[in-house]
């Protein structure tokens, strides 16, 4: 009965106090990088191993970006369409008020992929997110959603 009354008591008092829950910082919320040395070293292909994302932290999905440019037209050239992919993620990056450092994840889809297309990717993905290289997967597809699309990428954002 001793043990039963302890834990009415120890209860109430949780209800009326409240369980503290730690507020997380802007700066606490980006995304952390980790590159495990016992793996190999993804960067020089640019991205990560993994990232974490802090515990309290607001996620964004940015919907798979193409080449296209502001009026819908798509180059044919593979090196012009993942430059201007870029671009229209960095673009839905300002409309949510982020920056390419705060990119935890990138899924990207390539069609007809081979190594030549790596070169372009890993420059293009470089220059966006410079040291800051998001976890990411490339996807080889035998096609995309619009017949002349050859590449798309879509984010994963933590919002601060």
């Amino acid at each position: 009965m001793s043990h039963i009354k302890h834990l009415l008591i120890g209860g109430l008092i949780i209800m009326t106090t409240g369980i503290s829950t730690a507020m997380a910082n802007a700066g606490d919320l980006k995304p952390i990088i980790v590159n495990p040395k016992n793996l190999y070293d993804p960067t020089p292909n640019g991205y990560s191993t993994a990232v974490i994302v802090p515990g309290g932290a607001r996620l964004a999905y940015i919907s798979g970006q193409g080449g296209q440019d502001s009026t819908g037209v798509l180059s044919p050239d593979f090196a012009v369409q993942v430059k201007q992919a870029y671009a229209n993620l960095r673009a839905a990056l300002d409309g949510l008020g982020a920056r390419p450092d705060q990119v935890a994840k990138l899924t990207v889809f390539v069609v007809d992929h081979d190594m030549s297309k790596l070169e372009v990717l890993t420059r293009n993905v470089k220059e966006t997110f410079g040291a800051a290289l998001p976890a990411q997967t490339l996807v080889p597809v035998p096609k995309l959603a619009i017949d002349p699309m050859l590449f798309e990428v879509e984010a994963v954002v933590v919002l601060e």
